[in-house]
């Protein structure tokens, strides 16, 4: 089958993108602004070492205005973005539902929230790892209603608990992806064949 993506609306390229760009890694991105905000992306992934940055692409509210998170990143220059783990799960897919701007998500949804750096805003309580991000620039694409956002990374925690080598930086630690509609977690790590 051969799909030309001319003649599919929006939501079926979404679909058949969601469906088989597997897994997608979820950005929970914790901003500031009339409120502490935090919702999960997973059109995301690591753009650049060199600057070190990562992309993400945020939506619009149905009524068209930005979503809380775009605005406050346009605002503020800041954000934190979280990588979500089992722990996490429950909270960052209730932290999806769309609310008022004026409403935390944090505080409807009871997410302990602790500071790690005094100039970014808090991560969630236990979260193994974080980037604490500046904006850097947007991708303007054109007739999209979607704006991918380029975020450089400035710091990175990571929970001494999951590193299994401190020399070399080896994690070991589950998380929480997309895959489709739904979520999954990595459980199982695959051999890597030897190159002859």
């Amino acid at each position: 089958m051969l799909i030309e993506f001319e003649k599919q609306v929006p939501a079926q390229r979404y679909q058949l993108m969601a469906k088989s760009v597997i897994p997608r890694p979820i950005a929970w991105i914790v901003t500031e602004g009339e409120v502490l905000n935090i919702a999960p992306f997973s059109y995301f992934t690591p753009l650049s070492s060199e600057p070190a940055t990562l992309i993400v692409s945020i939506g619009h509210r149905p009524d068209g205005m930005p979503k809380d998170t775009l605005r406050n990143i346009r605002e503020s220059k800041k954000c934190v973005v979280c990588i979500v783990d089992e722990a996490h799960f429950e909270a960052m897919h209730f932290s999806s539902k769309p609310l008022e701007s004026t409403v935390s998500e944090v505080e409807t949804f009871d997410i302990e929230m602790e500071a790690v750096l005094a100039d970014f805003p808090p991560v969630p309580k236990g979260i193994k790892v974080a980037f604490f991000c500046e904006y850097l620039q947007e991708v303007d694409l054109k007739g999209s209603k979607t704006i991918p956002l380029i975020l450089e990374i400035k710091k990175m925690y990571i929970d001494d608990k999951i590193i299994t080598d401190k020399e070399k930086i080896n994690l070991n630690f589950l998380t929480i992806a997309r895959v489709g509609r739904g979520y999954a977690s990595l459980r199982e790590d695959i051999e890597t064949p030897e190159i002859r």
